[in-house]
């Protein structure tokens, strides 16, 4: 893959590039994402979140090198697979889809034990493997909110 491809995949398909909050703009970029994928039955939806989270580590991976920074705060696809992660234990719906946006980017914000220890990870595995953690909190939590009728 070239640097300009690398650039526009890791960067949210630009959104990474916002002056403020880029993580936030970022994660955006993994509603539609979402809502093409929400047709899927659940196992085809684990196997494209698999494929994207792959996808993801070796795009990281390259960006930082291009970029000659650890995780460099333009590189938002780990943001995108993070949502991914958080919206598979449940039906995607709209309200499901914000809640699910709201508690992905507490966790990813807030990075919980041991999240933090895993950004220090090399290369693309470091930037991304954080994020699918703050997805699986953020998921467990919708999905309990779920099960109790909260959401």
């Amino acid at each position: 893959m070239n640097q300009k491809a690398i650039k526009f995949l890791a960067c949210g398909f630009g959104l990474g590039l916002a002056p403020v909050a880029p993580g936030t703009f970022g994660t955006l970029a993994g509603v539609p994402i979402c809502l093409l994928c929400s047709s899927l039955s659940w196992f085809w939806r684990l196997l494209v979140v698999l494929a994207l989270t792959v996808l993801s580590i070796y795009v990281s991976g390259r960006a930082e090198e291009i970029y000659q920074k650890k995780d460099d705060q333009r590189i938002v696809i780990d943001e995108i697979i993070g949502l991914q992660v958080t919206m598979l234990p449940v039906t995607v719906t709209a309200f499901h889809l914000f809640a699910g946006f709201i508690l992905f980017r507490i966790f990813d914000i807030l990075k919980p034990f041991p999240l933090k220890k895993i950004q220090n990870l090399p290369g693309g595995w470091g930037v991304v493997m954080d994020d699918v953690g703050a997805g699986v909190y953020a998921g467990a939590l919708l999905f309990l909110f779920y099960w109790l009728k909260i959401v």
